[in-house]
């Protein structure tokens, strides 16, 4: 039956800025199942490197590594990772304990990587702690334990997976005379228990204790001898079989280790999430904000109707200096009247007038307009009654109120209805008050006017026969563009040159969609840039995190990690880095959308940019943490343990 270990012609070289330095020189032994082992040698003897080699932290520089009679030469990394969690436990000088992870789950860590359930896990490590005397410290953190008690967490996470093969580097180096003999006495009953224990010490008190002393300097064996003791009736540790390792360990696990090292790094977090907050904050807050605005302003534009055109004296001959071009005239409106596809053509004059009542004086803009306005603009009367055709034949004097008016020339709560209002001195009858409508895309206040039929203003008001603009609807919004051109070729014709423009209000709203969609664009991404600085904090976070737990990632490779659960490990920090930034960045944007919409703001939240936003900031931990992460699975067992 083949040696549990056996070395042949083993040597180990370090190359140091290209100078080759020989630290293992032609290293052969076997060391059976169930032996208690102690290499001794000073320091620089090579015995912590043979230590890493035999618990496959290293690998040699040539010669050959066998276990249970299989080469492990040609292992990929994942295989030895495999194979420490099967057959190593390590039990370090310095302890090597995570120092924000309580002692029961410093002890579960190879269980994790072994694919152990969490409560199959929890129980052994309670059951490991409470038979070394630790059932009362479970939920102790490092620094709360004395040296002797940290020695025995680390010895209970050497049995975790089983321990067939106890690797104790200087287990006593750091501990007083009195806990050096208690560790000693557990290496001892777990030897009686069937574990193989090698011990590699400077001390040759210590390494009295064992059975076999293989002395070792200058990196060759210098002695090996087996002691003479009483007969002992060992049953050495078989491989247990191990279950199925979590394709990537244990992902609970991760997420507890990523809010353990936050919290214990609390300000340098805030400042690392700082700039995912305000990121994703300012996503969430300028896309609402935008989203209504342009909501706000296409309701008003669609509120006029996307079957309208609008028709106008041509601003290509206006120069500045003067009134507005006018050309336009009621006979125009209708003749456009008669042409196909057209529902109505509604005319309008407008011009500032001073209205009185009572002692009150108020300046409006008079609208001269006919009775199908309020279709035309989509524009309701909200008590009394519109201008008819009768007050449009009889050059009637009267008039209907925006709301605006309404309120100012009777603020006493009168009702309006029935009244005489002064317009530039003539008195016009109230017959009607028109419904709210609120500011124009324009932010002008659409209330703040005074209604007259179109007849009665042009002659006793206006002083003029001109119109400045025609509403026109059409019955068919599909051949609108057909009918603009009839249109623009009848008024063409009638003024006998091109002296006015038409605007397709469906074309308006078109091109306000895209202008304000490529606003939001460039909102978006302006606060995009606070997502790649706070991505840029995340790696930063990341990598120092990664050096400052070297060691920790060492030990988690010594107790069978393999280099994609460290991967996975340390982008699940990240990613719960980002989340936790995202989530309390949504509910600032929120709330910054929230605080706009009472100070009167238009804001329409809506679930995509927030899903965006949160996704983007998902995306930045995974893309910023990826870096650090595979920094960290690249790391060499051996190195990563002899961090400083």
């Amino acid at each position: 039956m083949p040696a549990l270990i056996s070395l042949k012609n083993v040597t180990k070289t370090f190359f140091n800025d290209g100078f080759a330095v020989e630290v293992l020189h032609d290293i052969s032994l076997d060391i059976e199942a169930g032996e208690f082992v102690a290499i001794i040698g000073q320091s620089g003897s090579g015995k912590s490197t043979l230590m890493n080699i035999l618990g496959c932290l290293d690998r040699p520089t040539s010669g050959e590594y066998l276990i249970d009679g299989e080469p492990v030469a040609d292992f990929d990394n994942d295989e030895l990772a495999a194979l420490r969690r099967r057959t190593f436990g390590f039990v370090f000088q310095s302890y090597n304990l995570i120092p924000t992870a309580s002692a029961r789950e410093n002890v579960e860590v190879p269980a994790v990587y072994a694919g152990m359930s969490a409560r199959d896990r929890q129980e052994r490590a309670e059951a490991l702690l409470s038979s070394l005397k630790l059932g009362d410290r479970l939920d102790h953190r490092p620094n709360q334990l004395s040296g002797g008690q940290q020695q025995r967490v680390s010895i209970a996470r050497a049995l975790m997976n089983g321990g067939r093969v106890i690797l104790a580097d200087e287990p006593t180096g750091a501990l007083d005379s009195q806990s050096g003999e208690e560790v000693m006495a557990l290496l001892r009953r777990m030897h009686r228990e069937g574990h193989t224990v090698i011990l590699i010490t400077h001390s040759r008190e210590v390494a009295e204790e064992a059975d076999r002393l293989i002395e070792i300097r200058d990196g060759r064996i210098l002695s090996d001898r087996r002691k003479a003791r009483a007969a002992e009736t060992v049953q050495p540790k078989q491989a247990g079989a191990e279950g199925a390792a979590a394709a990537i360990a244990d992902v609970s696990e991760a997420v507890r280790m990523a809010l353990r090292a936050l919290y214990a790094n609390f300000f340098r977090t805030v400042l690392t999430l700082l700039g995912i907050v305000i990121g994703v904050g300012s996503v969430v807050a300028m896309l609402a904000i935008g989203t209504g605005a342009q909501n706000s302003v296409l309701d008003r534009i669609s509120a006029m109707g996307s079957d309208l055109l609008l028709v106008r004296p041509s601003m290509a001959n206006f120069r500045g200096g003067g009134s507005m071009p006018v050309s336009l005239i009621p006979a125009d409106a209708d003749a456009i009247l008669e042409l196909p596809n057209v529902a109505f053509a509604v005319p309008e004059m407008t011009s500032t007038v001073t209205l009185r009542y009572g002692n009150v004086d108020y300046q409006t803009t008079a609208n001269g307009t006919v009775p199908q306005f309020p279709q035309a603009k989509s524009w309701s009367v909200a008590s009394g009654e519109f201008i008819n055709a009768a007050d449009m034949e009889g050059y009637a004097p009267v008039a209907v109120l925006g709301q605006t008016v309404a309120k100012t020339l009777f603020a006493d709560g009168q009702n309006p209805l029935g009244r005489y209002v002064l317009v530039n001195k003539i008195p016009f009858q109230v017959i009607g008050v028109m419904a709210e409508m609120g500011a124009s895309a324009g932010g002008n206040d659409q209330d703040d006017t005074i209604l007259v039929p179109l007849s009665t203003g042009s002659m006793r008001l206006f002083g003029q026969r001109n119109v400045r603009t025609i509403t026109v609807q059409v019955q068919d919004a599909a051949a609108i563009d057909a009918t603009q051109d009839a249109i623009q070729a009848l008024l063409d014709e009638r003024h006998k040159k091109q002296d006015t423009q038409i605007t397709n209000m469906s074309s308006v709203r078109e091109a306000f969609t895209e202008t304000s969609n490529t606003m939001k664009v460039f909102l978006g991404s302006v606060a995009a840039i606070s997502l790649l600085v706070g991505g840029i904090g995340v790696m930063n976070i990341m990598l120092v995190s990664v050096r400052e737990r070297t060691r920790e990632i060492g030990v988690r490779m010594a107790t069978g990690a393999r280099r994609r659960d460290i991967l996975v490990q340390f982008i699940i920090e990240a990613l719960v880095v980002s989340a936790i930034g995202g989530a309390i960045g949504v509910v600032l944007g929120l709330g910054v959308g929230a605080a706009a919409g009472a100070f009167g703001l238009p804001v329409s939240f809506t679930p995509g940019p927030v899903a965006l936003a949160f996704a983007c900031a998902f995306l930045t931990g995974l893309v910023f943490g990826y870096l650090p992460a595979r920094h960290a699975s690249h790391l060499e067992p051996a190195v990563a343990l002899g961090a400083d």
